[in-house]
């Protein structure tokens, strides 16, 4: 299930991508089959070694693209260990809600993507959140749980002090937005419960199958039900530079 559109971020074979609190490795497997170089980074280092272990997994059955490498590093988001300008694009998804520093994030994933690369970033869009928060305290207090609630037009400026010009947005996961709500309702840990488990079946069907009723239902409720919001940016080049 992905968030970014791989196609606006312009990853093509050989492109250098940083995955940034990569997670389960959704978006770095992504990466890793249009051919980049991949570099899948978080820092829980037992995700990173199930990410490591479908890397090679993908590397064994064909499912790589040609000419691409994958690696895992541990780290913190707030110094990552990479030098200036490492990276063709940087991807960011779903990460900058959980970081109490997120101004430090955003500068240190800036400085990482070369200039004229690309940045994807993804959070929980305002609405369906702030529906999330207000049912349910558990859906946030946690450890590690999101500790704060974008509006786009706050997030953008944050990226854009950070030296990105933003090229486009979008909206994605209409369908999850209810299923959330019904969770945060009636317990988010409540997984037995009758609703959350027939919703869930139809989130793995819709996952599995890729029904056209699904998909078009989800394309067109996005712009409004939308529980993530994507933005896309670019790092300026810097003027009499080469590259």
């Amino acid at each position: 299930m992905l968030t970014v559109d791989f196609d606006r971020l312009r990853v093509t074979p050989g492109s250098r991508v940083l995955d940034l609190g990569c997670g389960a490795g959704r978006h770095a497997f992504e990466a890793y089959r249009r051919g980049a170089e991949v570099t899948a980074f978080d820092q829980d280092e037992a995700e990173l070694d199930n990410v490591a272990t479908m890397f090679a997994a993908m590397a064994e059955t064909g499912e790589a693209g040609a000419g691409g490498s994958a690696e895992t590093r541990a780290g913190d988001a707030l110094d990552l260990p990479f030098a200036d300008g490492t990276f063709d694009a940087v991807i960011a998804a779903e990460i900058l809600e959980h970081v109490p520093e997120d101004d430090k994030a955003i500068w240190e994933l800036t400085r990482v993507v070369k200039p004229g690369g690309t940045v994807a970033v993804t959070v929980p869009r305002y609405w369906p959140e702030r529906v999330c928060w207000a049912l349910s305290d558990a859906y946030h207090e946690v450890e590690g749980g999101h500790v704060r609630i974008y509006r786009a037009s706050e997030l953008v400026a944050k990226l854009r002090d950070a030296g990105l010009h933003p090229v486009g947005s979008g909206h994605a996961h209409a369908l999850h937005s209810p299923y959330w709500w019904l969770k945060c309702a009636v317990g988010v840990d409540n997984d037995e419960h009758p609703l959350v488990r027939a919703y869930h079946k139809v989130l793995v069907w819709d996952l599995m199958s890729r029904p056209a009723l699904t998909r078009i239902a989800e394309r067109l409720l996005d712009p409004v039900l939308g529980k993530s919001v994507v933005l896309y940016l670019t790092k300026p080049e810097v003027p009499g530079a080469t590259r």
